[in-house]
């Protein structure tokens, strides 16, 4: 019995022993900056030149028309006059009525070429604004509007950026082209879609691409005190797909066992307790695995030994809404219907269920995931829409490199990491073009920041607009 005891205590001290090795074996790798010279801007001009753009209604239509082509117009002919450096050093091509690509032809014809995108409609306003939506007000040391951070003031820092450096003579090596997107907010068909056939019709090879996506996050994830610039490799697949259940029908006043409704229910269930699995793998392990040595003690160890803890980590990673997101295919079910009568049974009823999916999976095994889940005979299974995730942008590479060192010259002592775009953007046209687009909107945003997206006072802070400034003027200078 002693040698038993013996053994275990020698076995409980030798799994300790490897669980803190691994642990302190986890720390932060010293990552040396070329010292740059930071260039001074006047956030307050660039404060009103968002001021400005805010105040075009460019709102995207639901049915894809723009329901004030005037201020479409309006605000193109507003980028042409605010920043005329831009048209006398760049060519300009308009493609699909409202989204103009510029064209800055580089020196060196074996450089290769970029693209920059963004867009500059918005969605509609809705619920209650303590400020007048429209009017881009500055006050208490933010810009609001619709449209603030999402993204008119990203595009007019570029945009002031890059018409700083026409104006200073800069003369890039890269071909670069930059592309102000009409319709991402609705799917991007009239605006990304046209920019990248028209790369592909002209024979224009783009070596990588650069859009929103993410951001520095500050005061966003637990046990980390640094903010964290994360720059995006890919962005998440999306599928929709009806489930319909079928019955005899009735009278209400006497139902039978098999309800459609009932059935439905049974489906709804089994797929909000079933999961499509998820895993710390593919972006998302790179994503942890580069957060986790500058994490605090707890955490660290978990992550530095994954061989033990790896259920915990996704149990816990599982139960908030954002990290569950990045973690895995996400299933939400968004549209019901049945009866159009309170006292007649249904023959049919269904259910609309959204998927965002994750790299690792395809709608294939989407759709095996769902008959799996089951429970018989007698459900139809219809694929509304779906689009793959995204290539996986490289992020060992000079191009990530360049990225995030220029986020450590502009914002400090942050922490960068490679991350997941959960939700849409323009870069999934861009995929006929390159496997590298790369998707990071440089402004440090809070919790409080990102929920206000799409939201009532949206708004963005005069000091992010010069840090965004600088952020793309070091970028294409370094190129």
């Amino acid at each position: 019995m002693l040698r038993a005891l013996k053994w275990v205590g020698l076995a409980i001290v030798a799994l300790v022993a490897v669980l803190l090795v691994n642990t302190f074996r986890m720390s932060p790798e010293s990552v040396e900056v070329a010292a740059v010279e930071v260039p001074s801007v006047d956030a307050m001009l660039v404060a009103e030149q968002v001021s400005q753009a805010i105040q075009f209604q460019t709102i995207s239509h639901p049915l894809g028309a723009p329901d004030r082509p005037d201020d479409y117009e309006a605000f193109l002919d507003w980028v042409g006059t605010t920043f005329p450096h831009i048209e006398e050093a760049m060519d300009r091509t308009l493609v699909s009525g409202f989204t103009p690509i510029y064209h800055w032809e580089g020196g060196d014809p074996d450089a290769g070429a970029i693209l920059i995108s963004g867009h500059y409609d918005v969605v509609p306003i809705e619920g209650d604004w303590s400020r007048d939506p429209w009017a881009g007000e500055i006050a208490d040391g933010y810009v609001w509007g619709r449209g603030a951070m999402d993204m008119k003031g990203g595009l007019v820092a570029l945009l002031h950026a890059v018409d700083r450096l026409a104006a200073s003579g800069f003369a890039p090596q890269q071909d670069i082209y930059i592309a102000l997107t009409q319709d991402e907010e609705i799917g991007g068909q009239g605006g990304a879609a046209a920019v990248a056939q028209y790369m592909l019709d002209q024979g224009i090879e783009i070596d990588w691409t650069l859009d929103e996506g993410s951001f520095v996050l500050r005061d966003m994830l637990s046990g980390i005190s640094s903010d964290i610039a994360m720059i995006n490799l890919a962005e998440k697949g999306y599928m929709s797909v009806r489930i319909t259940a079928t019955a005899d029908g009735g009278h209400s006043s006497m139902p039978q066992n098999d309800n459609a409704i009932a059935q439905l229910a049974q489906v709804i269930t089994a797929l909000q307790e079933n999961q499509v699995p998820g895993g710390l793998d593919g972006v998302t392990g790179d994503m942890f695995d580069t957060l986790g040595p500058h994490m605090s003690f707890v955490e660290r160890m978990l992550f530095a030994n994954q061989w033990l803890f790896a259920p915990v980590i996704e149990g816990v990673l599982s139960g908030t809404n954002t990290t569950n997101a990045i973690l895995r295919t996400t299933t939400a079910p968004t549209m019901l219907s049945g009866s159009e009568t309170e006292n007649v049974l249904p023959t049919s009823a269904s259910v609309v269920v959204n998927f965002r999916l994750h790299p690792r999976d395809t709608p294939e095994m989407v759709l095996a995931h769902i008959e799996g889940l089951l429970p018989g005979e007698g459900f139809e299974v219809e694929t509304l829409s779906a689009r793959a995730a995204s290539p996986v942008a490289d992020h060992e590479g000079p191009v990530f490199a360049h990225l995030a060192d220029t986020a450590r010259q502009v914002f400090g002592d942050v922490v960068v990491v490679p991350g997941l775009t959960v939700a849409g953007t323009d870069s999934s046209h861009y995929a006929v073009l390159t496997d590298h687009s790369y998707r990071f909107l440089p402004f440090v945003a809070t919790g409080e920041d990102v929920g206000l997206l799409h939201a009532p006072d949206e708004r963005i802070s005069v000091e992010n607009l010069g840090l965004a400034v600088q952020y793309y003027e070091l970028l294409l200078r370094g190129l």
